[in-house]
């Protein structure tokens, strides 16, 4: 059994983030404003990594340590230096580089040799039974695929039968957007420095990163006192968005949710997201779909109120419904294209999603009190680009899609972004891969509208649906496991985390 929580040092992770650029023009004056220089923080930094590799393999006595031409190679032979001081032995493999070694790496480097330290090059043989292996080859500079030797060493170090702790990122992983644009590190374990980067937390992170961990160095209080331009949510989020209801509240307080979708085949779709707004707390909910879904529909969640999707039902609900969620299960055909064309020309707050998408694509528009939830493939129909282009930098997407299209974006995905126009971001550090089946989307559309009926802002609705839909799965998964989690295991679980 997985449980997805272990991949985070929950108690140690802040909850903003930086992207690495940002971390790498400013650490000069953080450790100025400290009163330390730039060498002392290599210091600390190489201290904390061994002791965090003692407290996690306290029985692996002989290390291979990975060291880069940058500074992350430099915190590799202080680590080298505290382990041999405690009697562990240490094989240390380095690369070299055309360009000058960095001053505090070139000194790290140097305590190393002077302390009898030895130095192996990039092409000599590893030991054929080390413990550990720490990498320090590349840092949060990478933008594009390793180059040799750092590919072959990346490739060897991934074949090699021990565990790999990784420094501030793994080897290979774009740190700003979680990409991988060649050979990377499979990390068990990554210890960041000074902030937590964004590209820990989305694109492909969770793939090679392993279990989380933090140090900020000392440069907490500095840290603090800066803006980050990015939110970290978890479930510990919940209370400043979910408030107790005033004893005397009734239905109509809760919101009055209107769905539209649901063609044939795929009546489904949109029952799962009508429950899932009943089981967040929306006082009412309202579906029109294809008359042929009413009778199951009803008889599996009688609390719906269903009626056919036509022009004179869709009027009425419209001016009827607080809030419209449209495009679960909605299709493409004629249908569903009126159902949109009906629904947008409302001025209602409105979430749209999977179909509705779709159509929004085809026939863009920009609305300021609209939530659209798309997945990379969605998201690159309505940006018309390729999905790898989505996914190459899912910050920079999500925060498109807001300038285009208004209101708040939820980009999906292992990592989800939340955007809006103003420039917010933040990383639902939520979900696990048990979210990878069908439905999982129709769940989220649900609570994020009901939330919105309930009273909270377009941006607030987003961040919160976000966090309850995969804190609900983080859940089931710790209880059953990962493999064989459905959309509608979560309906049962999300009224343990929307009552405070």
């Amino acid at each position: 059994m997985i449980d997805h929580q272990r991949n985070r040092d929950a108690a140690s992770l802040p909850y903003s983030v930086f992207r690495a650029d940002w971390i790498r023009e400013n650490e000069t004056r953080g450790a100025q404003h400290c009163g330390v220089s730039l060498y002392q923080l290599m210091e600390r930094a190489g201290e904390a990594a061994f002791a965090l590799c003692r407290r996690l393999y306290p029985d692996a006595w002989r290390w291979l340590i990975l060291c880069g031409h940058g500074n992350n190679g430099g915190d590799g032979y202080v680590i080298a230096r505290c382990a041999k001081q405690y009697g562990i032995e240490i094989t240390i493999v380095s690369c070299t580089g055309d360009s000058p070694i960095p001053l505090e790496a070139q000194l790290a480097r140097d305590n190393w040799v002077n302390n009898d330290g030895q130095i192996l090059s990039h092409h000599a043989a590893w030991p054929l039974n080390c413990d550990l292996i720490i990498d320090g080859l590349l840092g949060t500079g990478i933008q594009s695929a390793p180059r040799e030797p750092y590919a072959s060493l990346i490739r060897q170090a991934n074949r090699y039968p021990a565990p790999v702790v990784s420094l501030d990122v793994p080897s290979g992983l774009d740190a700003n957007t979680g990409m991988v644009p060649g050979d990377v590190i499979y990390a068990q374990q990554t210890l960041t420095f000074l902030a937590l980067k964004t590209g820990l937390l989305t694109g492909q992170a969770r793939d090679v990163v392993g279990k989380l961990y933090y140090n900020s160095l000392g440069l907490s209080l500095w840290l603090a006192e800066q803006k980050p331009p990015v939110q970290r949510l978890t479930v510990d989020c919940l209370s400043q968005w979910i408030k107790p209801r005033r004893p005397c509240s009734h239905k109509g307080e809760h919101g009055k949710l209107l769905f539209v979708g649901g063609d044939t085949g795929t009546g489904g779709a949109i029952r799962m997201a009508g429950e899932a707004a009943l089981r967040t707390g929306a006082g009412l909910v309202r579906v029109l779909t294809r008359a042929e879904h009413i009778a199951s529909m009803l008889a599996a969640r009688p609390e719906l109120m269903v009626q056919p999707l036509n022009k004179e039902n869709l009027a009425a609900a419209i001016d009827w419904a607080d809030v419209i969620a449209i495009g679960p299960g909605l299709g493409l055909s004629g249908w569903g294209c009126a159902a949109m064309k009906q629904v947008s020309a409302s001025d209602k707050p409105m979430l749209c999603d999977a179909d509705g998408l779709n159509l929004l694509a085809i026939t863009p528009d920009k609305r300021q009190n609209r939530i659209i939830t798309p997945h990379p493939g969605e998201a690159a129909r309505l940006l018309q680009c390729s999905v790898e282009q989505i996914e190459s930098d899912r910050l920079h997407s999500a925060t498109e899609l807001a300038q285009r299209y208004g209101g708040v974006v939820v980009l999906k995905g292992a990592g989800t972004v939340i955007a809006d126009e103003s420039g917010v971001l933040a990383i639902a550090d939520v979900g696990n891969p048990g979210m990878a089946s069908g439905g999982m989307g129709d769940i989220l559309s649900g609570i994020i509208a009901s939330l919105l009926g309930q009273g909270l802002p377009l941006l607030d609705a987003a961040l919160c649906g976000c966090v309850v839909h995969g804190a609900v799965a983080d859940r089931i998964a710790l209880r059953q496991g990962e493999r064989g989690m459905l959309a509608t295991d979560l309906l049962l679980e999300i009224p343990g985390l929307v009552n405070p």
